[in-house]
């Protein structure tokens, strides 16, 4: 019993996960609502159309067709006659669209193609306003006579018709639908510029098509993002400016520094100095080439670069080189590099997993692979990692995951945002993901065409 209520909970389950999809689709997609919209409007007007138009036929019918009909069919009847003659009936059936039974003491005849007048709607005795007998006769003699549509007639033109109609329904509805589609074109010109515009493209505004809401709702969004764009140049030129102008004194100020008389009163307070101005230095250094990397014509000095030498002359140059743990591919191919911002990203990713990584249960990894579509490097720490929700923005400018922004976890959040920058100005892209225990850093660079 326990299987056969677990097979039968299946098809259960399947339904509502389609269901469930089914609805989701519809949350998402205005033209699926509008596809929706525009059959439920043409079942409804066909509803409406065909009940008003069969209320009129039946108020019609019941103040005039049906004495006509009754009178027509009372002639009918007298001209074939008492008893009934079958050759008179056989003569009807030829000339008019009917078929006849008759039934009694003496005849017993049905025309061809007959058909029951109760199945296709005649009056019977819960329906009929004028009897219960109106599609047939009885003669004085005890013969039943009765009436129907012929077949070729019932069969050919109502269901033609009703086809037809069907057709031009559903023919208004895909005109209706294609005109509203139209309308609402701009909208998709206004969700790709805003794809454009929130990736930093300000080059192609969105296009105006028309002269209606949608194309005055176009052109404020490209106002808008032309002033977003100006704020941003404005910040980025007023940064570099600052940037710039902040190395002159610096440079004089650490000179001073250097230039201090030597003496055990003055070394710690010297040691001191000289470490804060190499950081605000390496601050601005940062800064300088982040808004370079950011702009929206990154010049790169581009040349083959062999990144497992690269990699090996980074590793080598580092104090701390027997700290890592480092594993470089064979065959490696030669990629169009800017060796210089390379080497940045890479003394960067390895300053932050050594930094994050401290006190872990490994020293971090280091290593360079390649397949048929990218060569990645890779560098992962044995620390604690970060939360799930940090992830995403972790390579942003500015953040640390330390809230606090204490001096002993090193840095002020511009690493893990220039590799990104390094990246995605090489066409590439920077990946992060925990490790479990630590983070994993993946630096991706696509290959060389052929």
């Amino acid at each position: 019993m326990r299987v056969t209520h677990w097979r039968s909970a299946v098809p259960d389950r399947g339904r509502y996960r389609w269901h469930q999809l089914a609805r989701s689709a519809l949350r998402r997609s205005l033209r699926l609502r509008l596809i929706l919209v525009f059959w439920l409007l043409a079942l409804v007007m066909a509803a409406v159309f065909l009940g008003g138009t069969q209320r009129a036929l039946g108020v019609g019918w019941r103040l005039a067709a049906a004495p006509l009909l009754a009178d027509y069919l009372d002639r009918l009847a007298s001209d074939i006659g008492n008893p009934p003659s079958v050759d008179r009936a056989q003569t009807l059936v030829r000339s008019l669209p009917l078929s006849l039974r008759i039934s009694g003491p003496v005849v017993q005849w049905s025309s061809d193609g007959w058909r029951d007048s109760r199945r296709w709607g005649a009056a019977d005795e819960n329906h009929s306003d004028y009897g219960p007998h109106l599609l047939e006769r009885r003669t004085a003699d005890g013969h039943r006579i009765e009436f129907g549509l012929g077949e070729m007639a019932w069969r050919s033109q109502p269901r033609l018709i009703g086809w037809v109609t069907l057709l031009l329904l559903l023919l208004m509805t895909a005109v209706v639908y294609a005109y509203v589609r139209y309308l609402l074109r701009p909208l998709d010109d206004i969700r790709a510029g805003a794809k454009r515009f929130g990736a930093g493209e300000f080059g192609q505004p969105i296009t105006a098509r028309r002269q209606d809401e949608l194309g005055d709702l176009a052109r404020q969004i490209n106002t808008m993002a032309q002033d977003l764009h100006l704020m941003l140049e404005g910040k980025r030129a007023l940064l570099l400016a600052i940037s710039h102008e902040l190395r002159s004194p610096l440079t004089r100020a650490r000179l001073n520094a250097e230039l201090l008389p030597e003496g055990a009163d003055t070394a710690v307070a010297r040691t001191a100095l000289l470490r804060d101005l190499a950081e605000m230095r390496d601050l601005i250094t940062d800064l300088l080439e982040g808004e370079r990397l950011s702009g929206a014509h990154v010049a790169l000095q581009r040349e083959p670069v062999d990144l497992a030498i690269l990699l090996a002359e980074v590793l080598a140059s580092r104090p701390d080189f027997a700290a890592l743990q480092w594993e470089i591919g064979a065959a490696l191919p030669l990629l169009e590099l800017d060796a210089t911002r390379i080497r940045l990203a890479l003394r960067n990713l390895l300053d932050n997993a050594l930094r994050h990584g401290a006190g872990g249960n490994a020293a971090a990894q280091v290593s360079l692979s390649a397949d048929g579509v990218a060569c990645r490097i890779t560098v992962r720490d044995f620390g604690p990692g970060v939360g799930e929700e940090q992830l995403p923005q972790l390579a942003q400018a500015f953040y640390r995951a330390d809230s606090a922004r204490q001096r002993s976890t090193g840095g002020v959040g511009l690493g893990l945002y220039l590799c990104r920058l390094v990246a995605q100005a090489h066409g590439g892209r920077l990946l992060l993901r925990n490790a479990e225990p630590g983070l994993e850093a993946v630096m991706e660079f696509p290959l060389r065409p052929g």
